[in-house]
């Protein structure tokens, strides 16, 4: 095997030796490292849904926060019905995709294109979100950080992206730890805080001493605000659906039954803060957030039972990407092999990973971090739409499903379905009607520019198929004529070798000089009748010392003469033994290869003289 390169050996250091092919079932999920890996964005928005409630209401005054129990428990029953309509759709579709898949095939191409440019910009920003939200619990137990956000949410996605370029069996082991960690951490805070309640030795907060008055009406329109901002507790449960294929066989049952693992907890979870939060008189606040806040009060201050639900809450929120990371480039592949996205994303990379789907994610991430300054609460409404379309597309295209297939109690599943659809249509106008002016209508913009960009790349591959295809040719019908030429710039061996390679190609070789200096012509024209092999050495002028403009001439001037015939361009080209050596010599080649690449019947060929020293 040739010894590896500096780049290559850094590569394997940070992404691992490549895993065959051969291994691709070994690098599966169970369902244990399946809720780490798929379930982890819908678990960890427990952790700042009731924020998000909390942060509308208090704006009608601390009365107001009454309301948040109520809405918790509306969303809480929505999640359950989304939970059991996607349980069907996991069934009916092992292959996964998700709402991508289930749109193609019941509603058309159209909604299906609409489905995944939802899906895809959800993706993006769950990782922003998750990350955000992530250095956020980590600003509010360290406060001195608080000025980096940035830099940390930037480091924390470079952290994920080599995670994941790692493959899925590693990213699972490294992910569920965090996972577990931070639901038996939620779990003992609501079931102490709830003993604590019960027991009559809970103690509320101190109200904050700014900021309590009401400075809006207690409307229906603030309460549909309040609803839509906590509905991100419902984010994230389509990536099981989505990615049933990295599962172990069965892949639907455990799929399934891994959906049905993360919907109890996350509705636990989330009923218990958000009902822990009213009783202890939280009040959300721009410096701390409210996970942390109830921390402080159910175990009595910053001990260490506060910092370790901290601690479990930005890991969680920060690995809780890992889902996007997961679907997002499985649904990028699946586009790429419909023609929907570049060909680039269908590929595996050594670790059995679609890289090139990781990579995307991470540059679209990152960037949004830094527009948005790593925040939380600008992020969030950008991000709920691209959820709920999928949702509603996805179930919608069930009903029709089942209706097509028809069979028994084909009506029990279509009205399972049937309702999904309605409650998640009826959350997305909701969504939609309350988060444009606060920047969702970004996200009503940028979906249909997707779905216009998923239309030009089809109809470019089309073209492409087109062009290629060799139905109605017959082979052998026309007889090209192949004339070689050899752009020189002296006589050495590199040349030499350059010429006899060109003579094995064509009867017709000549080479080409470029005259910019008398003197040196005439010294050339001397050396190549001893040195030229008897191949004709035509001189090109140049008034401006330019060497490409008399080249691309000439062989336009061949062109002319005869278009169906072949110029092959032969180059002889050094290759230096030392990658910095290349810093000593003129890239003319390189030019020339790209001046012609555009041209057609034009090939160009290197002959590399390798240098030893």
């Amino acid at each position: 095997m040739p010894e590896e390169g500096l780049l290559s050996q850094f590569k394997r250091l940070v992404v691992g030796s490549p895993i065959p092919s051969s291994h691709a079932h070994h690098e599966r999920l169970s369902r244990t490292t399946g809720l780490a890996v798929l379930s982890s964005d819908a678990l960890s928005s427990v952790a700042y849904a009731t924020e998000e409630v909390l942060r509308v209401l208090v704006l009608a005054g601390l009365s107001a926060l009454s309301f948040s129990l109520p809405i918790a428990l509306v969303i809480a029953t929505i999640l359950a019905i989304v939970v059991f309509s996607y349980r069907q759709t996991i069934h009916a579709y092992p292959g996964g995709g998700g709402a991508y898949t289930v749109a193609r095939d019941n509603l058309g191409e159209n909604y299906s294109l609409i489905a995944a440019a939802a899906l895809l910009i959800d993706y993006v920003l769950t990782v922003s979100v998750s990350i955000a939200a992530g250095v956020a619990a980590l600003t509010s137990a360290i406060p001195a950080l608080h000025t980096h956000t940035v830099v940390i949410a930037v480091a924390f996605v470079a952290i994920l992206m080599l995670g994941n370029l790692r493959g899925i069996k590693e990213s699972g082991q490294i992910f569920s730890v965090p996972t577990y960690f931070f639901i038996v951490s939620v779990v003992a805070l609501v079931g102490y805080g709830f003993w604590n309640v019960v027991t009559g030795h809970a103690v509320p907060l101190p109200a904050p001493v700014h900021g309590l008055g009401a400075v809006q009406p207690l409307t229906i329109f603030l309460l549909l605000t309040a609803f839509s901002n906590g509905c991100t507790a419902m984010t994230g449960v389509e990536a099981v659906s989505n990615g049933v294929p990295a599962f172990r066989p069965p892949e639907a049952k455990h799929a399934a039954q891994t959906m049905l693992m993360m919907a109890v907890l996350s509705i636990t979870m989330f009923l218990g803060i958000t009902w822990l939060a009213r009783s202890y008189g939280v009040v959300p606040v721009d410096s701390e957030t409210v996970i942390s806040q109830l921390a402080r009060a159910v175990f009595g201050g910053r001990g260490l039972p506060y910092y370790l639900v901290q601690g479990a809450t930005m890991l969680i929120l920060v690995l809780a990407a890992n889902t996007a990371y997961a679907d997002f480039p499985r649904l990028a592949s699946i586009l790429a092999r419909d023609g929907f996205l570049p060909r680039q994303f269908m590929n595996q990379g050594d670790r059995l990973a679609f890289s090139n789907g990781i990579l995307g994610l991470s540059a679209f991430a990152s960037l949004l971090l830094m527009v948005f300054g790593g925040d939380t609460h600008a992020l969030i409404p950008l991000y709920m739409i691209g959820v709920f379309v999928s949702f509603t597309f996805s179930q919608a295209g069930m009903v029709l499903r089942w209706r097509s297939l028809g069979g028994p109690r084909w009506m029990a599943h279509a009205a399972v379905n049937a309702i999904g659809a309605l409650v998640t249509g009826i959350v997305l106008l909701v969504v939609a009607a309350t988060k444009a002016h606060e920047g969702a209508w970004i996200i009503i913009v940028l979906i249909p520019v997707h779905v216009l960009f998923f239309k030009l790349t089809q109809r470019h591959y089309t073209d492409v198929a087109a062009q290629l295809t060799l139905r109605g040719t017959v082979p052998g019908t026309v007889s090209h004529v192949n004339r070689v030429i050899v752009p020189v710039s002296g006589v050495h061996r590199a040349v030499v070798r350059a010429v006899e390679y060109a003579r094995s190609l064509s009867p017709d070789v000549r080479a080409l000089y470029v005259n910019i200096d008398a003197a040196a012509t005439e010294q050339m024209k001397r050396e190549w009748t001893i040195w030229g092999q008897g191949v004709p050495l035509v001189i090109l002028e140049s008034p401006y010392r330019s060497i490409m403009d008399p080249l691309l001439q000439y062989v336009s001037e061949l062109d002319a003469q005869a278009p169906h015939d072949y110029v092959t361009i032969v180059l002889p080209e050094f290759v230096p033994a030392r990658w910095w050596h290349h810093l000593f010599h003129n890239q003319r080649a390189l030019l020339i290869k790209g001046a012609f690449l555009f041209r057609p019947n034009a090939i160009v060929t290197s002959v590399p003289f390798h240098l030893n020293r």
